[in-house]
């Protein structure tokens, strides 16, 4: 790919900061909102989350997030930025790439072939946390205490959505969706590992497609093992997102 498709681009990053924003205040952190970017300062399990926001982020901006992850102290630092606008190797963060995708409503997807359950109460809940945190994984949530990564609180908020897969009487995986003016979002779409290549993945696929998310454009960024799964069901790359990350 060439080119960034900024239009996209600005479908896929506000939902990604909706996404922490219901964490952050679920959890209880402080959000830092500025033009350019937003932070979520966390605890020594979530650390720090930056987003870039823009894809020309005023020199302000990127003076005060670089001070901020220069300075933090409390859990890893992770800066996420999908616009290629920031450089944060002299500060000793190390960079990797991840692909953003897009998938526009289009024909219908077949049901799933497994069970596929919204998560309605905290016993689902902690189901769907342990899930992820363990087989997605999230090391800095290991290892699993409940509630630390997905609060109670979590249910209460409208934009967010956590399924579950039902395969031979077990749960085998999870996913949490993000709705947010008129675009949806995918984020940690996990299979345990004793049921991968089971079908769990594209069920959970299918049913939020299929539902919640049917008439939406739906964003992702995608771990490299998901991709195939994500390209054939019509997702399309928009760039390549650079996470710059502590050791």
């Amino acid at each position: 790919m060439t080119t960034i498709d900024l239009a996209d681009l600005r479908l896929a990053v506000p939902n990604a900061t909706t996404l922490w924003t219901a964490l952050a205040e679920t959890r209880g952190h402080e959000v830092v909102r500025r033009q350019g970017f937003q932070a979520v300062a966390g605890d020594e399990h979530s650390g720090l989350r930056i987003v870039l926001r823009s894809s020309s982020p005023g020199k302000d901006d990127v003076d005060e997030l670089t001070e901020l992850a220069k300075g933090w102290s409390r859990g890893p630092v992770l800066v996420e930025d999908a616009f290629g606008s920031v450089d944060m190797s002299a500060i000793g963060l190390t960079p990797r790439k991840l692909p953003v995708m897009i998938r526009r409503p289009g024909d219908a997807l077949p049901p799933p072939a497994l069970e596929v359950v919204r998560v309605e109460g905290e016993e689902q809940l902690r189901a769907a946390e342990r899930i992820v945190v363990d087989g997605f994984p999230l090391p800095g949530f290991q290892p699993y205490r409940p509630g630390q990564a997905f609060p109670a609180a979590l249910l209460g908020r409208q934009e967010v959505e956590l399924y579950l897969v039902v395969k031979d009487g077990e749960l085998g995986g999870a996913c949490v969706t993000v709705v947010d003016g008129g675009v949806g979002g995918l984020y940690w779409v996990t299979t345990l590992p004793e049921f991968r290549s089971r079908g769990i993945g594209r069920a959970l696929m299918h049913a939020v497609l299929g539902g919640r998310l049917k008439e939406l454009p739906v964003t992702l960024t995608a771990a490299r093992a998901g991709k195939p799964l994500y390209d054939s069901l019509g997702f399309t790359e928009i760039t390549q997102s650079t996470w710059w990350a502590s050791a």
